[in-house]
């Protein structure tokens, strides 16, 4: 498996990961027709060779004419589906900046669609972020990790104001990320775009053991003294070792960065909960529980938690305060790791029965049918629900030992 380490310890922006990158191998000439393959036009590419600590670095930089001040993120997310990319990085790029764009609703208590990117949604983070994940998918990386990431000192100069380094959505961006600030006088060495990319690219830290092929590094701004300001890469080929249970973690178990909301109830029945939990679910939650709790007084109450996505954050936590009777909403960042599944489709009599599969950490799999799909069968066979579990069982089991299988996205 081909793999690339980051290794940021003069932190990472977008233009440093597309200068390593070209570092690495991809195409020159392919980044120079980016902007107009994207549909922004008068852009000019410059790549340049250059030193940082006297060791040899790309430089890419992009001349923009002058830009509208901000832009909305409906019209980022138009611009991607308007154009002719791979599904793959359209997806990464949507998620890049559905993340920024929570986030800074967030900090800036404005709604997620009403929100306009000002640093981030400049023709030069679009560039940088598509580019970059473009890029990746252009060598052939299958899975990217990252090392210690540098954040910087000092403050940044933004739309804002002046603002202390990291900048508020950096930070937020790279939650559950190993991290450390400075070095001293450094200024801002990891922005928001770059922490936007190793937050939906980066599997976190890397595998123990590989094989190294090449290794480049792309250039940041300035030729800091005494510190090779550039974000290095590696490219390399994972070893597979039966008896390596770090490398089968990493092969089967991919981490998320998920949020849970939380809020304690003492005056709803238990059909009012119920009924909102669903909701929650109906409108995104990737998980809702409602546990008992006893409150002040004694008096007994009901805790719900849900699990969300970050694009979903601002907008889960509005719906619990319209659902529940809460007064408050409590936000935890969280860290999840999650095995590999897939849905797949088993025919039985005519009728489709969706099956989950999940692959654990030691490579075998196991399956689970969808409750709901049986007992609708069930019901209209008149057979007995535990039959055709049994039956859709061994349908599963024979497609994994050869026969042809209808997959369900």
């Amino acid at each position: 498996m081909k793999i690339a380490i980051l290794d940021p310890a003069s932190g990472i922006a977008g233009d440093m990961f597309l200068g390593a990158l070209v570092d690495v191998g991809l195409d020159k000439a392919w980044l120079e027709r980016l902007p107009s393959a994207l549909g922004l036009s008068g852009v000019e590419v410059r790549i340049a060779d250059v030193q940082r600590s006297q060791v040899h670095c790309v430089k890419v930089d992009f001349e923009i004419p002058p830009q509208p001040h901000g832009r909305a993120v409906s019209e980022i997310h138009r611009l991607i589906d308007a154009v002719k990319i791979p599904e793959k990085v359209a997806r990464s790029a949507h998620a890049a900046f559905e993340a920024i764009a929570a986030i800074e609703s967030a900090i800036h208590g404005v709604a997620p669609d009403e929100l306009h990117l000002h640093e981030v949604g400049s023709v030069d983070a679009i560039l940088d972020i598509v580019g970059s994940i473009w890029g990746v998918e252009l060598l052939g990386i299958e899975r990217i990790y990252n090392t210690k990431v540098a954040l910087g000192d000092g403050t940044v100069k933004t739309a804002h104001g002046i603002l202390p380094v990291p900048a508020p959505a950096t930070i937020r961006l790279l939650e559950g990320f190993n991290v450390r600030h400075g070095p001293p006088g450094s200024g801002e060495l990891t922005t928001p775009t770059g922490a936007a990319l190793l937050r939906v690219l980066s599997k976190g830290a890397p595998p123990q053991e590989y094989v190294p092929l090449s290794s480049g590094y792309g250039a940041g701004t300035r030729d800091i003294h005494g510190q090779l300001n550039a974000l290095r890469i590696i490219l390399g080929e994972a070893t597979v070792d039966q008896h390596d249970h770090h490398h089968h973690h990493h092969e089967h178990v991919h981490t998320e960065h998920l949020h849970v909301l939380s809020a304690d109830i003492d005056d709803m029945s238990p059909e009012e909960l119920a009924g909102a939990a669903e909701v929650l679910r109906a409108e995104g939650a990737l998980d809702v529980v409602l546990l008992h709790t006893t409150m002040k007084k004694g008096r007994l109450g009901t805790r719900v938690e849900a699990l969300v996505q970050t694009s979903d954050l601002a907008r889960l936590e509005e719906k619990i305060f319209l659902q529940f009777t809460t007064l408050g909403v409590k936000t935890f960042d969280v860290v999840r790791n999650a095995l590999e599944r897939e849905s797949r489709l088993v025919r039985f009599d005519g009728r489709d029965i969706r099956v989950k599969v999940a692959t654990l950490p030691d490579g075998t799999r196991r399956a689970k049918p969808e409750f709901d799909d049986l007992r609708r069968v069930a019901e209209e066979t008149s057979r007995p629900l535990a039959e055709i579990r049994s039956e859709v069982m061994n349908a599963l089991n024979d497609v994994d030992s050869g026969s042809s299988a209808q997959r369900g996205n």
